[in-house]
């Protein structure tokens, strides 16, 4: 901006025209960005992060949704565990249009020379499948792959892992329970397969009767029955989601005590719909945080402009321009470049699902739809524009008061004028808006308190680090060496990098350590659990009657094994004190207990691994009312406790019994301990099987336990063997992938911090130049420069390390105790290797952004002065 291109001021006046303020800006800004780059890089960023996040999230919901009638393999299903339909049941979805019925349930394939694996049996009818398609290699009818050949044996179509682990082929021979299976044929897509879960053995698909050959469907068994239906008008009209859910409440109230589970296809997962929900609350606030450190950038920017146009604000004010006018002049500008990283993030962030489903389509598990979604646009819009306003105000409202002499010494002489009252309001009401926004986009209202107190608690302290780290500085004696002198001197001085550097890198460092340490905790978490005095197989499907027998069989092919066995059913809860749990509303940790159905138990004694906390337990032989014991956590996540009943229905028989007591379960044990164990009395009779744990002494090891596995399923082939450290392998792997999820979400907001501190370091970069300059003229070299701006980033990156340790290791400490409910370790090595890669990063960038400050010549900086 020049005098020449400035208004003519009137006298007196005090005020200017919105005409006059974007003309002024406009001229302004035709000389480029220079300064602003950092800006817009870090707006663009956090922006791209959160409407990204938004985006694929939306796109996975909408896919879901769009493929639910796919995916659940018709437009509602009808789940139990351990019984079919009744007749009227299933006379009564019938009469709606066509329907197939599924068993699902895991057991053991073996060969011939006895190696063996668990598998996910899924068995189906000749209706299978209602919707989509099976595909199979060699490509043939499902009916001729499954159906019983001339041979006498049911073909099945396997996952392709089931070669690996079997190292079987087409066309051999496999046991399963008690029957013997043709495998015919590699499944290769099946269109309900995510409806199924997680699978911990490869897939097999089989026919109705071949399960029924196998003998894995006799009484007690925990094959989960499912009965879809393609639901049809008269007229073959599409149903609507409003006939739809008439459907469901209709068989609802027709019957009020099936015990059913029922899924439709607009809520085809609802565990999947509130972690994908949790998950995507998590990574937007992450996206948030790389948006607030990049708001540390904002003020960097602005203050560096305001710093830099100095001369020309000086000639405005001379002219007569009230503060008011340079404020405005100042904002439009701020404003303008604002909105151009803003426009760029959401052009990011809205192509991401896009961009994802190109390059990562086939190898994500789940439906993603892509598409625009105004809301997302709207909220990083709203979110990008917000941090703006509410980090860029301050500096730019301080310019109103000062006054041109000290814009022309702000080198030597920076101003210390308060910010006038007007200015404070104004970015009070923008960080109150920016902190009303996230609660207004977050439905999880304590988290979202919970994150804007951590992040307002990390600024106040990062502010503290770094006055503190300024006062001890300036308060420690002069030391000898010319270059330590120079050091401490550029962290004190007025106008120093220190409380940038501190703030912009601690906040990353913070979020990264806190990561770090909660990831290396749950994969401790699983590790551990795999070893000790904890069982190394879980066996289920064990006849009642074969308890005994089948524990002395164990022991004798596995002697030092400890078995361990208790009654096992499957229930759901429908009531807590009599009322339906469709109308109870539970804590978010604890609403998983009230879906689908959960294991039960009945015992005399408190089983092992479970401490009373309330309560006491019933005597043995105990014949009065059922009695129940809860675990402690989960009955105060559902707001029940000591007296009150609870609702569960078994096999279609809704039994209710009263809490005689309260427990604390271990679970990181992995012992055999259920939430609800019932006094005996109350299902006496009821079919049942048994699960069983086989420990060994000293942790066991792959030969023995592969021997064990053998043994077990060549004696006992309906008898389902789970081995505890595949399970654990598959949870790794599932961490491992959340956890890289994470990393990349949490590198934006490392990336913003690096932003931040090349920001910070160009903002400083007058006044180094400066005292470059005067330095050697005083005689200095640059080897003795170089080695005081060591010297000083070092300081900077170790303290702010420290604290990133401290700080995340406190926040991770409280994610993985209070929320997780783990065991927490701090692990020194990643939290130390991450404070060392910030000591590194300090370092290098501040030597990088200063090395061609060290080659300045004095004359032609004079001169230019």
């Amino acid at each position: 901006m020049t005098a020449a291109s400035l208004p003519r001021a009137t006298p007196g006046r005090t005020g200017s025209s919105l005409a006059t303020v974007l003309r002024l800006a406009v001229r302004d800004l035709r000389g480029g960005l220079s300064g602003f780059w950092i800006f817009l890089a870090c707006i663009a960023l956090g922006v791209t992060a959160i409407t990204g996040v938004g985006s694929v999230a939306d796109g996975l919901a909408e896919g879901l949704a769009v493929q639910g009638r796919t995916i659940l393999g018709g437009d509602a299903s009808f789940s139990r565990v351990g019984a079919l339909l009744s007749p009227e049941e299933t006379a009564l979805i019938s009469a709606r249009g066509r329907t197939s019925t599924i068993g699902e349930v895991r057991a053991m394939a073996r060969r011939a020379d006895g190696n063996a694996t668990l598998i996910d049996i899924k068995a189906a009818d000749a209706s299978y499948p209602l919707v989509g398609s099976v595909t199979l290699d060699p490509p043939q009818p499902l009916a001729a792959a499954l159906d019983k050949g001339p041979d006498g044996l049911f073909g099945i179509a396997a996952d392709a892992t089931i070669a690996v682990r079997l190292e079987s082929k087409i066309g051999d021979i496999l046991d399963i329970g008690t029957g013997r299976f043709v495998l015919r044929a590699t499944l290769r897509q099946e269109p309900d397969k995510l409806a199924g879960g997680i699978a911990l053995g490869p897939r097999v698909l089989m026919s109705a009767d071949g399960l029924r050959a196998a003998g894995l469907a006799g009484p007690g068994s925990l094959v989960r029955w499912t009965t879809r239906v393609e639901l049809a008008k008269a007229d073959a009209a599409p149903v609507g989601d409003a006939d739809l859910t008439r459907f469901v409440d209709t068989a609802k109230a027709a019957f009020p005590q099936a015990g059913w589970d029922i899924r439709t296809r607009r809520n085809v997962s609802p565990e999947f719909d509130r972690n994908l929900g949790r998950f995507t609350q998590f990574l937007t606030l992450v996206g948030l945080t790389s948006l607030v450190i990049g708001g540390v950038g904002v003020a960097n920017a602005v203050r560096a402009t305001v710093e830099r146009k100095r001369a020309s604000l000086a000639i405005l004010k001379s002219l007569g321009a009230p503060g008011g006018l340079v404020f405005a002049i100042s904002l439009t500008q701020v404003l303008a470049v604002a909105a151009v990283g803003i426009l760029a993030g959401l052009a990011a962030g809205a192509a991401l699902p896009f961009v994802i489903l190109a390059l990562f389509g086939q190898y994500i598990p789940f439906p993603l739809d892509p598409s625009v979604y105004p809301r997302e646009l709207l909220q990083g819009a709203l979110y990008g524009f917000l941090t703006t306003l509410a980090f860029s105000l301050g500096a730019l409202g301080r310019a109103h008061d000062i006054p041109v002499s000290a814009l022309f010494r702000d080198q030597i002489d920076p101003d210390q004028t308060r910010l006038r009252r007007r200015y404070q309001i104004y970015v009070g009401l923008a960080v109150a808006a920016l902190i009303g926004t996230v609660f207004l986009f977050t439905p999880d209202w304590r988290l979202s308190a919970i994150y804007m107190g951590a992040t307002l608690v990390a600024f106040g302290l990062l502010r503290l680090v770094a006055l503190a780290l300024m006062r001890l500085a300036r308060a420690l004696p002069h030391p000898r060496r010319m270059e330590t002198r120079l050091a401490l001197g550029n962290i004190h001085r007025p106008g120093a990098l220190t409380p940038s550097v501190v703030l912009s890198l601690g906040l990353g460092l913070a979020l990264l350590v806190t990561l770090t340490l909660i990831d290396v905790n749950i994969r401790r978490q699983i590790a551990d659990a795999g070893t000790g005095d904890v069982p190394s197989f879980f066996f289920a499907d064990i006849p009642s009657d074969q308890q005994d027998a089948f524990k002395q069989f164990v022991t004798t092919h596995a002697p030092g094994v400890s078995v361990a066995a208790v009654p096992m059913m499957r229930g759901r809860i429908v009531a807590l004190r009599g009322v339906p749990v469709a109308q109870i509303k539970p804590k978010p940790g604890s609403a998983f207990a009230l879906e689908g159905d959960r294991g039960i138990t009945t015992s005399d004694v408190v089983p092992d691994g479970s401490t009373l906390t309330s309560g006491a337990w019933w005597p043995v032989g105990y014949s009065g009312p059922p009695l129940v014991s809860f675990d402690k956590g989960l009955a105060e996540g559902l707001g029940i406790g000591l007296g009150d009943t609870i609702s569960v229905n078994v096999l279609g028989r809704t039994v209710t019994a009263k809490i005689a007591s309260l427990r604390q379960i271990e679970w990181e044990k992995l012992g055999i301990n259920f939430f609800m164990v019932f006094s005996p009395n109350t299902f006496a009779g009821a079919p049942h099987s048994d699960l069983a744990t086989a420990t060994f002494a000293k942790g066991g090891g792959d030969a023995p336990e592969v021997a064990l596995l053998k043994a077990v399923a060549g004696a006992y082939p309906t008898v389902t063997a789970i081995r505890v450290k595949d399970v654990l392998q598959t949870l790794d792997h599932l961490v491992g992938q959340l956890a890289l999820a994470i990393r990349g979400a949490s590198g934006v907001a490392i990336v913003a911090s690096i932003l931040v501190l090349a920001g910070a370091l160009a903002a400083g970069r007058r006044a180094r130049v400066y005292d470059a300059v005067v330095l050697k003229v005083l005689g200095a070299t640059r080897r003795r420069l170089l080695a005081s701006l060591l010297i000083e980033y070092a300081i900077l990156g170790g303290a702010t390390a420290l604290f990133g340790i401290l700080a995340g290791g406190g926040a991770a400490y409280f994610i993985v105790t209070r929320v997780m409910d783990f065991g927490f370790t701090l692990a020194w090595g990643p939290a130390i290797g991450a404070a060392l890669s910030a000591l590194v990063l300090t370092v290098v960038l501040g030597l990088a952004g200063t090395w061609r400050i060290l080659g300045e010549k004095p004359a032609s900086f004079l001169r230019a002065s």
